[in-house]
């Protein structure tokens, strides 16, 4: 499935009930979502429940942009454009953010 049709698929069917629900409290399901995947990384609780948790983080993700009038393709392929955004590194060369990048999970590790 294409990032496209991801879109259009939650537009189809959760458009509604997403703009009943208003684009602040969309906001929050997403940040809460974001917790959750959270939790499921760093709670070590294997790697379904973290898949389930980035399905769940990119749907709310997708309903936010359709309510924001936002293609998420066209967004992500313009801002990341085979090249990373602030060094213009592929791969990046940037510098490492102390404030991010020194903690370590104990969870899940990259692949």
């Amino acid at each position: 499935m294409k990032i496209e049709d991801a879109q259009e698929m939650m537009r189809q069917i959760y458009f509604e009930r997403d703009s009943e629900r208003g684009i602040p409290a969309t906001l929050l399901r997403t940040f809460q979502e974001l917790a959750e995947l959270n939790d499921a990384i760093i709670g070590e609780q294997g790697r379904n429940a973290v898949s389930e948790e980035v399905a769940d983080v990119f749907a709310w993700l997708c309903s936010l942009a359709n309510l924001l009038d936002i293609d998420v393709k066209k967004a992500f392929f313009s801002k990341y454009a085979g090249v990373c955004p602030k060094c213009g590194g592929n791969p990046c060369q940037c510098r490492p953010d102390p404030s991010i990048d020194g903690h370590k999970s104990k969870g899940l590790k990259a692949q």
